[in-house]
């Protein structure tokens, strides 16, 4: 574990990445995205992942060791996964997050279905805007529907960063973890004005101690735990070491 963590950061964070390397922009092979999973759960900041994001066409090459740590995208009940993740509702004896548009929210919560809100991709026009973003929390919020999130959030804060790995990559303002769940959870405990904290880009405004700290808004651990529990699950990522990394160099991390 890393002794940096404060509990409240801790809190926020603790099993929060779905790793999914085989997705752009790293597009890995699917072996060596299975090895660096198994090789980040027996790694210092393994407190920070969750599931193996894998497509139902790859689980022939998932070793069975991994049931039961697995998130697949498919549109049926997988046997061997934790989750699934649809573009529908379906019936499935686990959790299945649905990437629908937020007049399908009715439907996923009386499907017995959770929320799925993709927050980036490869290109400008991928990326939501604040508003676009802050309102699908707020209904998801309004409807006690937990959500994860996907694609594009590998930077703990909001700014402008590149793309993808590629040297000529487009470069956009990005949405940053932190801001996400940060803003959730204040959501989840009754703070509806998120819009400001999605925005935020300044670092001097977050603090992490016992509580966690956004200007002057507050919530202890305990509360943060609730939020993550009931509310904002996770968010998929194909990288897991460039969030510990980015982590590290703002210092909330060892």
């Amino acid at each position: 574990m890393s002794q940096a963590a404060s509990p409240a950061l801790r809190a926020l964070l603790s099993h929060v990445i779905d790793y999914a390397g085989t997705f752009p922009p790293a597009r890995l092979p699917c072996r060596q995205t299975i090895d660096n999973y198994g090789r980040y759960r027996a790694g210092p900041h393994a407190w920070m992942l969750r599931w193996l994001v894998v497509s139902a066409s790859d689980l022939g090459n998932v070793p069975a060791e991994y049931d039961g740590l697995l998130s697949v995208l498919a549109d049926s009940d997988q046997p061997r996964a934790a989750a699934i993740e649809s573009k529908r509702p379906l019936a499935a004896r686990k959790p299945v997050y649905c990437e629908v548009p937020q007049e399908q929210l009715d439907e996923v919560k009386a499907r017995g279905c959770l929320a799925k809100l993709r927050t980036g991709g490869i290109q400008p026009d991928a990326i939501p805007s604040v508003a676009v973003v802050a309102d699908f929390l707020r209904a998801c919020a309004q409807r006690q529907l937990a959500f994860k999130a996907t694609a594009g959030l590998h930077h703990p804060l909001r700014g402008e960063y590149a793309l993808t790995y590629a040297d000529d990559s487009p470069r956009a303002v990005m949405h940053g973890f932190l801001n996400l769940f940060l803003a959730a959870a204040f959501l989840w405990h009754g703070k509806n004005a998120i819009e400001p904290l999605l925005e935020e880009t300044d670092p001097a405004a977050f603090r992490f101690d016992d509580s966690a700290h956004w200007r002057d808004w507050s919530l202890d651990a305990a509360q943060i735990e609730a939020a993550r529990r009931h509310f904002a699950h996770a968010f998929g990522s194909c990288s897991f070491e460039e969030p510990v990394h980015d982590l590290q160099t703002w210092g909330l991390l060892s």
